[in-house]
């Protein structure tokens, strides 16, 4: 009833058609200039993520930003240290903190930081490191001597080899980063010295890409149907034909990519793919179409005639691979990434939208074209057809697969034992940096930056002490107090203060008053003040030595490791600070003994010109403390390392009681949202599979079929993934979505090959006449397919950025693969089969009605 109706409406009403589509492709290209990019990878998370929840709120608790670093590299003898390479930093440190969106304060550079020394005994002194340019080299000698000798700036600040400095830039936001760092190119570009300039760090990789991704987008796109275009031309020899699956495809992607931007989402950087993976699903079923057609056609004949047949015996297996293709992804929409979920919908919708648009547009172009302009149309009769090459090939094909059945059984088992292998070899990583090629810029910044210096991606790991300090502070209180039959409680009630710094402060001052006031229990409230001012010392956790302690003993075991650069935290600054308070000797740069002597530590560190510094590492109730982590790489494998080492150490060496450790930063964040990527892909493509085949086996009515059909899937998908793995190539976003696109593709070649096979058996009744059949018609329009589509998608191999050369390769891979697999397994494995009535279906009865 549907396929009447549509066909129907698209033959007899084509201008309606025309208009519908037109309307539709209007109104969803309206909605295309309100876009809103984002390309932040921590919103793969969803905003409830417990790991996003704890990274955007150590943030706040630390007042912590992201970073872009940039990179002053000099590589003559004294690298850095002299006075035209200090001269540009300090000018284009003045440069970035004037720019909006700089968190000025918290600027990192030469000029903007202390130098610690020695004012007198038990006195600090706090100065600029380099509040001018010096105008002699033993000024700068001093300055190079004063850096080495601080390890919160040493290889920090200034490389180890004295060859580069970096200044360290926090943003405000994110999404700002490409700008800003736009900014700080253009103040680069008056400077004139012999220096080297780099900028790096994982916002501006992030935004940087999210801007050329839609510069390719708007590239590539156009690029693959323009080799599309001019492939079917070289097929079917008709500009004008070959313009209605063209149609097709630009108003699907139109309208699928305005129905997202016009329900108020933001293009991710999935999303940015929905033209590239829609686009073959979009163009196949148009193409089965022309090719059937084309077969069929002869000119000046009615083409309404010819049509009819084409789509009389496509309609099922089109539909039957659009909702199967449509499940596949669909499934994404069960991971637990929000981008992916709304990717793989819309794809879902786009490819049933380019379903409907194929049967009624199509058909209705074709109708609309002139006499004149049909026979214009190469003549593409099927017995002529079999002397061109591809002909030649595909009969070849049949009768070697036929011939060589149990040959290609054993050679696609062996390719499918070898796969497995591959599959198990697939190593799970991710970078933002790796997602442009090794040339760009950000590249070659990353490379250059990580050599200098122990990193410039970071990790937090954070330490909280819990406990309910004031409950225990009052039992304690309330216990010496019963010794003295003293009622306390109503006094401690009177104290309402908030913080239990505000709190013990308050209590303080009561037991002090009433040492005045009540002579005669003096001794129980001197005891009772003494107690609560022991009890806020000890609730500055860590200030305690305990607590320094550990975390020394952590930071330590750290930069030991070959995996993280360096660390800086509380311990590095209480021991710098300490070191210079005792004398300045190097055997003094030790933890202060007693938390009294670490407060007054801190105390000292509070006169410099940057006090706020502290709270980057501590919170000021020494409750939580962050060690700042520099990692030389940001792909998710070294990161994934550094969590074991940390988790073995804290096996090996328990956390204090009511201490707990969690991690955060976007090198970390990374992890998670990949982590979280790859196993609902994993989930989403098991149950897709699963769900496929039971619609295989209801669509065909029957299991055998249903099984065949999973067939050029389940090799296309070991076979490709096992190239992955035996290729060594990182199995990373664009890798784990196409495994949706591998689902969608490879069953609809599977889907066209059995049913127009058990559609011509039924009506001949003859196997071998039914292969010859087959190797004419639908495995010309599946190759057809496979070379327009695998071919149509090279211009991405030359794209900039390594997600869409990736989609390329691989989209062209799966095509050739799954077309291959289906038209030499298939015929394969049903020669094997002997009673071909029941795999087809054909009951004794009309078999032999066919033969008579």
């Amino acid at each position: 009833m549907l396929q009447t109706t549509l066909v129907n409406l698209s033959m007899n009403r084509p201008r309606w058609v025309f208009f519908g589509v037109l309307l539709l492709t209007v109104i969803a290209g309206l909605q295309i200039p309100s876009i809103k990019v984002d390309t932040d990878p921590e919103n793969m998370l969803p905003a409830d993520n417990a790991a996003r929840v704890f990274h955007d709120h150590v943030k706040e608790r630390f007042g912590l930003h992201d970073m872009i670093v940039v990179g002053v590299v000099n590589d003559s003898a004294g690298g850095i240290y002299n006075q035209q390479s200090l001269s540009e930093l300090q000018q284009l440190s003045d440069a970035i903190v004037q720019m909006d969106g700089v968190v000025s304060q918290d600027l990192m550079s030469l000029d903007r930081v202390d130098n610690i020394s020695q004012e007198g005994p038990g006195t600090i002194r706090f100065e600029w490191m380099m509040k001018q340019v010096p105008t002699d080299q033993a000024g700068i000698d001093q300055i190079r001597t004063s850096v080495e000798r601080l390890p919160l700036l040493n290889n920090t600040l200034v490389s180890g080899d004295g060859k580069a400095a970096g200044i360290y830039i926090p943003i405000t936001q994110k999404s700002e980063s490409y700008r800003i760092s736009g900014l700080i190119q253009t103040e680069i570009s008056k400077l004139s010295g012999n220096n080297q300039y780099y900028i790096s760090g994982l916002p501006v990789a992030e935004d940087t890409f999210g801007v050329e991704m839609f510069i390719q987008m708007a590239i590539s796109a156009p690029l693959a149907g323009l080799m599309i275009f001019i492939l079917m031309w070289v097929f079917f020899r008709s500009f004008l034909l070959i313009t209605a699956p063209m149609l097709v495809a630009m108003g699907s992607v139109i309208i699928t990519m305005g129905l997202l931007i016009g329900q108020g989402y933001t293009v991710h950087i999935m999303s940015s793919m929905i033209p590239i993976f829609l686009m073959p699903i979009a163009v196949v079923d148009s193409v089965h179409i022309l090719s059937e057609f084309a077969d069929r056609y002869r000119p000046g004949e009615d083409p309404k005639v010819a049509l009819k047949e084409v789509l009389g015996h496509l309609f099922t297996p089109m539909l039957y691979t659009s909702v199967t293709s449509a499940v596949g992804f669909a499934s994404l929409a069960f991971t637990p990434i929000p981008p992916v979920q709304i990717f793989g919908l819309h794809v879902a919708f786009g490819i049933m939208l380019a379903f409907v648009l194929t049967i009624t547009l199509v058909p209705a172009y074709i109708i609309s074209l002139s006499p004149k302009r049909m026979a214009q149309m190469k003549d593409h009769n099927i017995d002529e057809d079999d002397n061109s090459f591809l002909g030649r090939l595909l009969i070849f094909t049949g009768r070697f697969s036929i011939a060589r059945a149990k040959g290609l059984l054993v050679l696609f088992v062996l390719i499918v034992v070898g796969s497995a292998y591959g599959v198990a070899q697939i190593q799970i990583n991710d970078n933002p940096v790796r997602w442009f090629k090794p040339d760009h810029p950000l590249r070659v910044a990353d490379r250059v930056m990580n050599h200098h210096f122990p990193g410039t991606y970071n990790a937090f790991l954070v330490l909280d002490k819990t406990g309910d300090l004031r409950s225990g502070l009052e039992q304690s209180l309330q216990t010496r107090a019963a010794k003295e039959g003293v009622e306390l409680q109503q006094k401690l009630d009177s104290v309402t203060a908030e913080s239990f710094i505000e709190y013990t402060n308050a209590l303080i001052n009561l037991f002090d008053q009433l040492s005045y006031d009540d002579s005669d229990h003096e001794t129980l409230w001197l005891d009772l003040l003494d107690m609560t001012e022991k009890a806020q010392i000890n609730s500055k956790y860590f200030l305690t030595p305990d607590a320094m302690t550990y975390l020394d003993g952590l930071q330590t075991f750290l930069d030991d490791s070959e995996y993280v650069g360096k660390s800086n935290g509380l311990p590095t600054l209480l021991k710098t600070v300490y070191r210079e308070l005792q004398g300045g000797a190097a055997d003094q740069y030790r933890l202060p003994s007693t938390a009294a002597a670490a407060a007054q530590t801190v105390l000292s560190f509070q006169g410099s010109h940057r006090p706020n510094d502290l709270w980057h590492m501590v919170t000021p109730d020494y409750r939580s403390t962050v060690l700042w982590l520099q990692l030389s790489s940001g792909d998710n494998q070294d990161m994934n390392r550094v969590l074991k080492l940390v988790d073995g150490y804290v096996a090996d060496h328990p956390l204090p009681e009511g201490v707990k450790l969690n991690w955060a930063g976007l090198t970390y964040i990374n992890v998670v949202w990949q982590d979280e990527m790859v196993n609902g892909m994993l989930n989403s493509l098991m149950g897709a599979f699963f769900m496929v085949l039971l619609i295989m086996i209801l669509l065909f009515r029957s299991v055998k079929i249903g099984l065949l059909s999973m067939l050029p899937l389940t090799v296309t998908i070991l076979f490709i993934y096992g190239l992955i793995g035996l290729s060594g190539k990182d199995y990373d976003m664009p890798i784990a979505v196409l495994s949706a696109l591998t689902l969608g593709l490879s069953v609809d070649f599977a889907i066209h090959f059995l049913e127009r096979t058990r559609a011509i058996y039924r009506e001949c009744g003859s196997w071998e006449q039914t292969v010859a059949e087959v190797y004419k018609g639908p495995s010309r329009a599946i190759s057809r397919n496979a070379v327009v589509v695998a071919i149509g998608f090279t211009p991405l191999l030359f794209a900039p950025l390594v997600p869409y050369i990736t989609v390329g390769f691989f989209l062209a891979t799966i095509m050739a693969v799954s077309a291959v697999v289906t038209v030499m397994l298939l015929p394969a494995v049903m020669e094997m089969i002997k009673d071909k009535d029941s795999l087809f279906g054909v009951k004794p009865g009309i078999k032999e009605s066919i033969h008579d």
